[in-house]
């Protein structure tokens, strides 16, 4: 694993120094920032430059526990009850090596869990929401909720990568245009480079529409580029970065229980309020996830 600092370059798309480096090993380096009741002018800066930022011990290891102990029993229940979808949007299933099934791609989670409802409760999210933009809320029943994303590389995993891509394309899918999106990540499980995890394209989040739209074969495109960096956390990391970047989850080197990686995904929303329900439809976003697995 090689740790790598990097500065804006003349090309928005390519960090500096980057292609003597092997590709996906390239850990990004960046000081040890922690949340607050407000991002701080640094924080800010870092974020706006690069399009990623990651704060240390959002929450002590205990706590990070009590939150996967709930998490592991929403999966039983979820998977006893054969659920496939919840509120119109499909879950991602898969099955351990010994036959046992789980779910890949939890979403609205935090409707199932006290503890998860009350986690997006935190007074610092208020901090995440005054950066993210005017009229910016939590949507716990908005779009896919809390979503919680559990890759595994083993026999019957149905969730070990995910292709290249942009969160702000998403909203052609829901008919509206890209937009600046902070896309808040929150680490159940540790995320050493072993675990393959998210590569990001720093500053990518600077281009206009048509390189997001045409850069890339959006998550159909799985190989590592030159210019990626991998975001490596700790169970109790938070991370955000802008849904403009272009990035990927690469497959962990190592396998079964060693392989796990676990993040919650915090609904952010503006504009009007568009509550789901169990008689919501399936977005045709959803529909795609036949060909690219996503």
């Amino acid at each position: 694993m090689t740790t790598t600092t990097f500065e804006a370059p003349e090309a928005p798309a390519k960090p500096t120094s980057a292609a003597a480096l092997p590709p996906m090993n390239r850990c990004i380096d960046m000081p040890r920032f922690e949340l607050g009741e407000r991002l701080t002018p640094e924080q800010v800066e870092f974020l706006d430059t690069f399009g990623f930022i990651r704060f240390k011990s959002f929450l002590p290891r205990a706590e990070v526990a009590k939150l996967v102990e709930e998490v592991e029993a929403i999966d039983a229940r979820l998977v006893a009850e054969g659920r496939t979808v919840i509120n119109g949007v499909p879950l991602i299933l898969g099955k351990r090596k010994d036959g046992r099934g789980f779910v890949q791609r939890m979403c609205f989670s935090s409707t199932f869990g006290e503890r998860l409802h009350a986690f997006l409760q935190d007074p610092r999210f208020k901090a995440i929401l005054e950066i993210a933009g005017p009229g910016y809320r939590i949507g716990e029943r908005e779009r896919d909720g809390l979503v919680i994303n559990h890759y595994r590389r083993e026999e019957g995993s149905s969730y070990k990568r995910l292709g290249w891509h942009t969160d702000s394309l998403r909203d052609l899918f829901y008919f509206e245009m890209p937009r600046r999106y902070l896309n808040v990540g929150f680490y159940l499980d540790d995320s050493p480079i072993e675990k393959g995890g998210v590569r990001l394209i720093p500053f990518s989040h600077q281009q206009g529409l048509w390189p997001m739209l045409t850069r890339k074969a959006h998550f159909m495109d799985t190989d590592a580029d030159p210019a990626e960096y991998a975001l490596v956390a700790e169970a109790g990391d938070l991370t955000i970065h802008d849904g403009r970047i272009w990035h990927r989850v690469a497959e962990a080197s190592a396998t079964g229980d060693a392989s796990q990686r676990r993040v919650m995904y915090v609904p952010l929303m503006e504009g009007p309020e568009k509550l789901k329900d169990e008689n919501s439809p399936t977005p045709v976003y959803f529909r795609l996830r036949r060909f690219a697995r996503f």
